[in-house]
């Protein structure tokens, strides 16, 4: 953890603790006051009645995030830097305050959450991931010998493991498609970053066209035989 991300939650925390200290503190200050003054403090609690209900009311989401911040804080859902998806939105953490944590999105504009409603959603953490896996789908042609097919899975194989944080799973021939022979493969990344991962897949993709080109293998593509009739010979009588 670097030295930034534990100043903010060390902040956040001792920030939450002082004011619910100084809270304290004031209300006992305060109550003792108007004993020394000659209040009869148990008749002005009984006297509070809806106005202390009211201000209960009044402070409870307060007291709500505050209380969120420190469960952040303590549990470590995330962290400053991490990358998280909340439902339909998603983006960076940039700080987390006493009542709302602020996110920057992939598009630039800052997203803001209350704590209360943040802790209360399905968070998604990307950053905390430990390998990230990979699937994708290739069709080529009905044109395709056995033989070809057979070779199909291995020239995927040592696509994948020529990079250094790949690990290959698997690859068959899948279906049988409407216009192609369909092979499905996986494999995963034990480095989690996104830019990196984007590039191993582009130099992957590279490498299994050049490889097909080599073995006269096509790619295949939607298409369709249409039939015409010679109607001239329709119409010729017997």
């Amino acid at each position: 953890m670097s030295h930034d991300k534990i100043d903010s939650s060390t902040r956040t925390t001792l920030s939450a603790i002082n004011f619910i200290s100084r809270l304290v503190l004031y209300s006992l200050l305060f109550l003792f006051t108007l004993d020394n003054l000659g209040v009869d403090i148990n008749a002005l609690v009984a006297g509070l009645g809806i106005g202390s209900v009211a201000i209960a009311l009044a402070v409870q989401n307060i007291l709500s995030d505050l209380f969120s911040s420190l469960s952040i804080v303590l549990d470590k859902p995330f962290e400053i830097g991490d990358y998280i998806v909340v439902g339909d939105f998603s983006g960076s953490i940039e700080n987390i305050g006493l009542r709302s944590t602020r996110l920057r999105s992939l598009t630039g504009e800052q997203l803001i959450f209350s704590n209360n409603d943040l802790l209360g959603s399905r968070i998604r953490n990307y950053k905390r991931m430990t390998q990230r896996r990979s699937a994708f789908s290739i069709g080529v042609t009905y044109d395709t010998s056995p033989e070809q097919l057979r070779q199909i899975p291995k020239i995927i194989k040592k696509a994948i493991e020529k990079h250094p944080h790949t690990r290959f799973d698997r690859s068959h021939f899948s279906s049988f498609g409407d216009f192609a022979l369909l092979f499905d493969t996986v494999y995963y990344m034990s480095n989690t970053d996104y830019a990196l991962y984007k590039d191993t897949q582009q130099e992957i993709n590279l490498e299994i066209m050049s490889e097909f080109a080599k073995e006269g293998i096509e790619f295949a593509f939607p298409t369709q035989t249409i039939f015409l009739e010679n109607t001239n010979a329709a119409n010729k009588q017997p």
